[in-house]
């Protein structure tokens, strides 16, 4: 058996807890296809609190950010504003058919019912007429969906909401006469309005995290948990979106099994709850996500690194690549997985849960991506 990964930090003192990184800010703007027309939607989840050195001088990542926080993105602290100019959308063609369409042809690759998904849709095109300055997208309310109740295969409330946000804003909805809360129509349009309430634009991360994060309601880690959530499937699903074609692929299998994953706290040389362990360090990780997708990996972060075909330095890894830090003349002491506009699945340090961070920035000790699939 392959030794674990070396340990990242000093044990530590006193009871652990596990901490979450803060902080967001969009790093682009996503293009998704929505009929005939285009929604859009982005983000970057910074970490405010950086993981530990894995020796005296090598830093895990920390958020990708090349511009003076205090100038971009409203000073949202460390957290930056990467400008992308927005993809206008276009209107969708009236009639169920297109949009039904539309549906039918995404569901099993995104794993969410065609209805649920008509329902998503349609939240966003109520807020475009009701808000349109909030940018809410589809995707958005699918992470939500996706968080709450797997998309209503968890209950009756497929988008979570409160029984003060159902009366607030779903008991009158234009076009549909007795609004439900268990229905996909109903409950998006809800959570559309919800989410929109505050003012926030949905279109840049730090008002899109603030827009989530006042819609839960929750506390601690749970609140932070259930965004990160958000986040993840609402990134995954914008991925495929563009490409439902590789949806049953390994490197998509492998990110929603690390997607499952969140909140499990790290644990140096720890191989996940099905070997025994509370959760993962970094390469177990990311070991047994490919386990999942049935790709074989080394067990330590170094030898990921130098078992794997190496993408181009200079291209941005596509979703499931690995992502390493340390150097590759001497020692990789770090890895992540990939999960698309600049962020990846990550076990950072003890102390810490499994969380979403940005992978890159400069001055870093990013090494480069592997490709473990196609």
């Amino acid at each position: 058996m392959t030794e674990p990964e070396p340990a990242s930090s000093a044990p530590e003192t006193g009871p652990k807890k596990k901490s979450w990184a803060h902080g967001v800010a969009m790093r682009s703007l996503v293009a998704l296809p929505l009929v005939a027309g285009l929604a859009t939607a982005g983000w970057l989840l910074a970490g405010g609190n950086d993981p530990a050195p894995a020796d005296g001088n090598q830093q895990v990542p920390v958020p990708a950010a090349n511009q003076d926080p205090a100038t971009v993105g409203g000073g949202a602290g460390p957290s930056v504003l990467e400008v992308s100019a927005p993809v206008k959308a276009q209107e969708t063609p009236k009639g169920a058919r297109p949009l039904e369409e539309w549906a039918n042809k995404l569901a099993g690759a995104l794993d969410i019912p065609a209805k649920s998904l008509i329902g998503y849709a349609n939240g966003e095109l109520a807020l475009r007429g009701e808000q349109p300055n909030c940018h809410l997208s589809w995707v958005t309310l699918a992470g939500v969906g996706a968080a709450s109740s797997n998309h209503g295969r968890g209950g009756d409330n497929p988008l979570g909401l409160s029984a003060q946000q159902w009366k607030k804003h779903g008991t009158s909805i234009p076009g549909i006469a007795k609004p439900a809360l268990a229905d996909p129509d109903s409950a998006s349009v809800a959570a559309g309005r919800a989410l929109c309430a505050s003012g926030a634009d949905l279109g840049g991360g730090n008002g899109w995290w603030k827009a989530v994060a006042g819609y839960q309601g929750g506390k601690g880690n749970e609140a932070e948990l259930f965004r990160q959530r958000v986040l993840g499937n609402a990134q995954l699903y914008a991925t495929l979106s563009l490409d439902p074609s590789r949806a049953s692929s390994p490197s998509v299998k492998a990110t929603r099994f690390a997607l499952g994953q969140l909140g499990l706290p790290y644990v140096w040389g720890g191989n996940g709850p099905e070997a025994g362990a509370a959760g993962f360090d970094c390469s177990g990780l990311t070991k047994a996500s490919y386990d999942e997708a049935g790709v074989g990996l080394p067990r330590t972060a170094d030898s990921q690194f130098r078992a794997l075909p190496q993408v181009p330095g200079g291209q941005e890894p596509k979703l499931g690549d690995l992502v390493f830090y340390g150097n590759p003349g001497t020692r990789i002491h770090h890895v992540g997985l990939y999960l698309g506009n600049g962020l990846m699945i990550n076990a950072p340090t003890e102390g810490q849960a499994i969380q979403i961070h940005t992978y890159h920035k400069k001055g870093d000790d990013y090494a480069g991506a592997g490709r473990p699939s196609a």
